[in-house]
């Protein structure tokens, strides 16, 4: 996996609220205390600013250490950085950092071929990926702690000994399966536009040239020499860091670092890279096509590096322009002008340079030309007169907020481990988060404004049109079988020493599971009705908000479709006090935005906030939920949105292919009605509609309030009741769905897509209700079969076949029913054989369903996997309210490890005949017909037809020649 530039390193947008992180002041050299010595809003208040306690040190080889103790829950986390990225790439050998990460998990010397996902996730792992950017590259796991052991056997024995476990089968494997990704990337809308921005910002010598993913051709010239020679200068303990996080005893873990990673040889010095980014002084422009709907407009400029002091005023001058939902962009084309579809603006820092980038879809109709007029306008007037007091602060309360919750999460993307790593990496100080939070507060009007004036000229900037037209990609054949067959891959390591570390093939044997508790919320019903349920959580000064209603798209009926989702948007645009500017300007200036959503059972209304401004946030959530104004201006922009974003559906092979399957499965019961609607429905939905949808599903009576984070009952119960207790409306019963229509038998549906450079494949059946009593079993059963990296789906397709990046089977449950699908994107020319073989393991696992070793793996994952499944408060928050959505018992988690264990072989092989139909499967292909359809009627999968993206008949179906 790589890691995209157009996403914000100092984010502007409230990262989904996670558990938490142990919040203390604290120097590196002091031991790591249990518990959080000062909570961050304590030292806030202090003007100190929080950090994360820490220890440093170095191996002898030269491996960086950093470790953080947090005893909260029984998990470890474990992020591995290397210090190699295309930063390090020299010219012909682009996308090599990426691919090379790709081989890291093909299998080592000790651990064995393939075996890496396997182990990972048979021990309950979390937060398992590979990562790169442009300046590293990392791997990571969030372990139970009992497990950490193995964590550290897996990453030292690829560090150590990768080469002796590859071959040239493997390495042309992951180059189809790098392909792969790249042309999942190249499928979506205005990719090539993206690659062209990067191509007018570089130069071609230059390492940022050519993205994170690389070119096809150099891709596919890489060869086992290059492998070999990557891995002996960049993988070495000396071009590393190593950062752990959580339930570990410190003095352990060092002896276990020392054991695993000591005896690796120190790598030959990596000499910093010396490049100069030459300065854009006369604007650069492009025309791209692309087969999209709407033309987008996009300006780029080069800002200064990570964590430069002018950054951080970059930072809040793009927030003003067009980083907020009612930015001076968004106001002026989305929400005066409604010229334009949407509006993104965001930064990225980097090693050589910074980038900031806005990109703007146009309206139907609309001329690119005429959107970049308003845009330079708007930029001129920000340039002349700063941002406002208001925005400014605006944006250090989204980027505290921002810093504070992406630290509740142990492991992953901004983690813990993963702070103290980037920070490591960058500044050299792993506690430099302070510093960070210091430098964001010394943000002025004049600093900002300074910095729009120095960095963001229109003399400095790229300008990419995206027009509609034919997508032109610069694919290139593979390479032949007997690639690198002469090759001979020699051991680096002399006999005595490979003699002294074969102890590494003995796995290591994880001590006792550690005890945990799953939440079980505290319950109490407010007067009106409402029931709320608490989940308390001390560790951070954080506080969740969700209000849930049994208000989703299984209310639509086939005339009204797409309505719960508008109704959740608009009810997100201003309340009767509020407009929905000034409702933007409230959330933000608080830290904070409160999100609407309508998924099919229920709609949610949340929020998160820092703890001291909870009333605020609180104030403003049941606002938007009591009080909604439902103007017409703001009815009318959404359905002309949503009328875009339907006609846009057509541009991505996925969107189309999830709209058509649906449809044929469950007809025009709700859950095969998109909950977008159609362009019929949604030009049919009136303002008494959206009202009265609201009057008649949203009330106390069947409704919820989740509170999760740093508060008390007693607090929570004054904040339900200042905030929701004269809420008095009440809803209707929710309707009952019938049974779905049985499936037809197997046939293979076709979507037309000319061009498209993979096909979306999936097939799609009856399942079963959320709340059914086999649900754990299929959770079992499926973990074999398709759900997880190491499933026979995705080892089948990916690692054997290499037709795609990525497959995957699942049971996907409602109130009333339910589905089960398989799929995955697959190259173009490859769909049929990659149909025939989704379905061959589907019907396989009906004969030969999972073995003993397969369903302890599957039971061992899914009950070890369970503490990392409650580590932030919005994970907890939406298991807990699921609870009321699906009718569950409130203890219902603490006793899912004890019905995980229960389930025998037995047991799924009964489901698997039971529940696995795949004579009576719904194959949907959406992809270029030109090139799919003759195979796809040759390969014996049943009838072949051709349907439109709303599921009408094309053609007459035909009986394939393969029968």
């Amino acid at each position: 996996m790589y890691s995209k530039a157009r996403a914000f390193s100092r984010s502007f947008t409230l990262l989904a609220l996670a558990a938490s992180a142990t919040f203390v002041v604290a120097q590196a050299s002091q031991p790591t205390p249990k518990r959080p010595a000062v909570h961050a809003a304590e030292a806030a208040q202090a003007r100190q600013l929080p950090t994360i306690a820490y220890q440093k040190y170095t191996l002898p080889n030269g491996l960086t250490v950093l470790t953080h103790e947090d005893h909260r829950l029984p998990l470890v986390a474990v992020d591995l950085w290397y210090h190699v990225g295309p930063l390090n790439e020299r010219p012909g050998r682009t996308g090599f950092a990426h691919l090379f990460e790709h081989m890291m998990f093909e299998g080592s010397e000790h651990v064995g071929e393939k075996a890496h996902f396997k182990d990972v996730q048979a021990a309950g792992a979390t937060d398992v990926n590979g990562t790169t950017n442009f300046d590293r590259t990392n791997y990571f796991e969030t372990m139970p702690s009992n497990q950490l052991e193995l964590a550290l056997w897996l990453e030292s024995d690829r560090m150590g000994f990768l080469m002796e476990g590859l071959d040239r089968k493997l390495l042309a494997n992951q180059r189809d399966v790098v392909r792969n990704e790249r042309r999942q990337r190249e499928g979506l809308p205005y990719d090539v536009a993206d690659e062209a921005v990067f191509h007018l910002l570089f130069p071609k010598n230059h390492p940022y040239y050519g993205e994170v993913i690389g070119s096809h051709a150099d891709i596919e010239s890489a060869r086992i020499a290059d492998v070999r020679a990557f891995h002996q200068q960049f993988y070495t303990p000396s071009n590393a860091s190593i950062a752990v996080a959580g339930d570990f005893d410190p003095v352990k873990l060092k002896d276990l670092l020392t054991r695993y990673f000591g005896p690796i040889p120190r790598g030959p010095k990596v000499e910093p890279v010396h490049v100069i980014t030459p300065p854009i002084t006369a604007e650069r422009r492009a025309t791209i096509t692309d087969t999209v709907q709407l033309p987008r407009l996009s300006v780029a400029w080069l800002t200064p590096p990570a964590f430069a002091p002018d950054a951080y005023s970059v930072d809040a001058a793009i927030f003003a322009l067009g980083g907020a939902k009612a930015s001076r962009l968004d106001r002026s084309l989305v929400i005066k002008s409604q010229v334009a579809q949407s509006v993104t603006c965001n930064t990225m820092e980097l090693k050589l340079t910074g980038i900031a980038s806005c990109d703007i879809t146009a309206k139907p109709g609309v001329k690119l030309e005429d959107l970049e007029a308003t845009f330079w306008k708007e930029l001129a007037t920000l340039q002349q007169d700063g941002p406002t007091a208001e925005e400014v602060k605006a944006s250090k309360a989204l980027a505290l907020t921002s810093k504070i919750t992406g630290l509740q999460r142990l492991g992953g993307f901004g983690g813990v481990a993963d702070t103290l790593d980037r920070y490591n990496q960058y500044t050299g100080d792993p506690d430099f988060l302070p510093k960070d939070v210091a430098m964001t507060e010394a943000v002025t009007i004049a600093s900002s404004k300074a910095a729009a004036d120095k960095y963001l000229s229109k003399n400095s900037a790229v300008v990419v049109y995206c027009v509609p037209g034919k997508k032109i990609l610069h694919d290139v054949p593979r390479s032949p079988d007997n690639t690198d067959a002469n090759v001979k891959i020699t051991n680096p390591y002399t006999p005595a020493f490979e003699k002294s570390q074969e102890w590494r093939k003995n796995k290591p044997t994880p001590g006792p599971m550690p005890t945990f508790h799953l939440p079980v919320p505290t319950e109490f019903t407010l007067n009106n009705g409402l029931k709320v349920l608490l989940v308390q959580e001390h560790a951070l000064p954080l506080l969740t908000a969700e209000l849930v209603s049994r208000a989703g798209s299984d209310n639509n009926k086939p005339a009204t479709a797409g309505l719960a989702t508008l109704v959740t948007e608009v009810m997100g645009d201003g309340t009767e006090s509020r407009s929905l500017e000034k409702l933007a300007e409230d959330q933000e200036s608080i830290g904070t935005h409160i999100n609407t959503n309508a998924g099919m059972d229920y709609a949610g209304i949340s929020m998160g906030v820092l703890r001291s401004h909870a009333d605020e946030g609180m104030d403003l959530l049941a606002d938007v939920a009591l009080h909604p104004a439902f103007r017409t201006a703001d009815i009318e922009r959404r359905r002309k949105q949503r009328l875009v974003t339907i006609s846009q559906e057509t541009d991505n092979v996925i969107q189309m292919a999830m709209r058509v399957g649906p449809k044929l499965l469950f007809g025009d019961q709700p859950y095969g009605l998109s909950g977008n609607g159609t362009p019929e429905t949604v030009k049919a939905i009136t303002a008494e509609d959206i009202s009265g949808f609201y009057k008649h599903r949203y009330g106390p009576n069947d409704s919820v309030l989740v509170l999760t984070g740093d508060v008390s009952r007693a607090e929570a119960e004054k904040l339900a009741n200042e905030y929701f207790g004269k809420w008095t409306s009440q809803a209707e019963a929710a309707p009952q769905i019938p049974a779905a229509p049985e499936t037809p038998p197997t046939h293979v549906v076709i979507v037309s897509k000319p061009g498209a450079p993979q096909t979306a494949l999936f097939a799609i059946g009856n399942g079963v209700r959320e709340n059914s009593p086999d649900s754990e079993l299929l959770d079992v059963l499926d973990y074999t079969l398709g759900s997880a990296f190491a499933s026979r789906i995705n080892m089948n397709l990916r690692e054997v076949h290499g037709y795609t990046y990525g497959a995957f089977s699942g049971f996907k449950g409602f109130r009333d029913g339910g589905a089960f699908f398989v799929g995955s994107l697959v190259r173009t020319d490859v769909t049929a054989p990659a149909a025939k073989e989704m379905m061959g393991e589907i019907r396989n696992f009906l004969v030969h369903p999972s073995t003993a070793e397969e369903l302890a793996a599957a039971k061992e994952a899914s009950i070890r996997s369970l503490p990392g499944r409650f580590e932030t408060n919005s994970a907890i928050a939406y298991a807990i309210q699921s609870l009321f959505v699906y009718d569950r018992p409130l203890d219902y988690y603490s006793k899912l490890p004890a019905r995980y264990q229960d389930i025998t072989q037995a047991d799924v092989a009964r489901a698997a005949k039971q529940y696995l139909h795949p004579d009576h499967l719904i194959i949907v292909t959406a992809g270029d017909r030109a090139k799919i359809e003759p195979a796809l009627k040759a390969a014996g999968l049943g009838p072949v037809e051709v349907r439109d993206i709303s599921g009408n008949v094309v053609n007459t179906a035909t009986q394939p020649s393969g029968k």
